[in-house]
């Protein structure tokens, strides 16, 4: 899957970027609600390129975020919760068959 540059949850448009790496070295991406964008990384601490599906399941996860955000439901700050959603969405879409 192509990652989109925009998308929109609820009443907010959120730019996605792709810089190099994203500020806390342990993550892949990150949703800044404030600023509605969110980032997903090219690479990782090590200069490592991320894989696609890597890339693709951060995209996912960040969405779940946004989503949750949108809905102001606490589960947005539980990482574990936000994880095991994304996987199972990444999952469904990418098990889709036309």
């Amino acid at each position: 899957m192509q990652i989109p540059r925009r998308i929109s949850v609820g009443k907010k448009t959120y730019d996605i970027t792709r810089p190099q790496t994203v500020q806390d070295p342990a993550a892949y991406g990150r949703t800044y609600f404030d600023e509605n964008r969110i980032e997903i990384a090219r690479f990782d601490n090590n200069g490592n390129a991320f894989e696609q599906g890597e890339i693709e399941d951060t995209f996912w996860h960040e969405l779940t975020h946004a989503i949750l955000y949108d809905m102001g439901h606490d589960l947005c700050a539980n990482e574990r919760f936000v994880t095991a959603f994304a996987n199972r969405l990444s999952d469904a879409v990418n098990s889709a068959k036309l």
